[in-house]
């Protein structure tokens, strides 16, 4: 969604800047449900508008993407916080940054300090290939480290997973407990369920 954010530094639609009438800055963030605080990927950044997607990096559903790149035009700059907040992979990066550069828009990524043109600079094109294949290598690390946590917290018994919904047997026992005065948080984490599914449970009894 379009919105206007804390962080950001708003400018006109079309602003001058040494007399020279420039395009419009436009920002682009994409959130994972992890995130903490979206507004920080382009804190202090001036921009006119800010479009943000709510979605995982391997989603192909991207509608605010969608949109801003029917929204840019010749002379625009569009502004993202860093390479993997733009594209899934290192194709899906040459393949956006190429399509906004052939309509004229620049591309400026916060983090690694890169702006594209779409001149055919040998420099730019490698450039491009090697900090998308790091930022690519650096969400390779994070997932292995998210599985390696897993495995650790696996090994520990601190980790089981999603819970399946318990049998209509679990269910009427835990409903029998609760009522026979035993506490709620030790049954929650006998059957492995949350406080608020054991009260959905004895919700349904009633």
């Amino acid at each position: 969604m379009t919105h206007a954010a804390k962080g950001h530094r708003f400018l006109p639609d079309i602003f001058v800047l040494g007399g020279v009438l420039q395009g419009q800055r436009i920002g682009y963030v994409r959130v994972s449900s992890f995130d903490q605080n979206p507004e920080r990927q382009l804190e202090q950044v001036e921009v006119v508008k800010v479009f943000t997607d709510k979605a995982s990096g391997k989603d192909t559903q991207r509608p605010e993407l969608d949109a801003l790149l029917s929204f840019v035009r010749d002379g625009d700059t569009v502004v993202v916080h860093s390479m993997d907040r733009l594209a899934r992979n290192l194709d899906d990066l040459r393949r956006l940054v190429q399509k906004l550069t052939k309509r004229g828009v620049r591309i400026e990524f916060v983090k690694e300090s890169l702006t594209f043109t779409g001149e055919d600079s040998p420099m730019a094109n490698l450039m491009l290939s090697v900090m998308g294949a790091f930022a690519e290598f650096e969400r390779a690390l994070i997932r292995e480290r998210q599985r390696e946590g897993i495995a650790l917290a696996k090994q520990r018994g601190a980790y089981r997973g999603r819970k399946k919904a318990l049998s209509p047997e679990q269910a009427a026992e835990l409903q029998q407990r609760v009522a026979a005065g035993e506490q709620k948080a030790k049954l929650s984490r006998e059957f492995g369920i949350s406080r608020e599914t054991l009260y959905q449970y004895l919700r349904t009894d009633n």
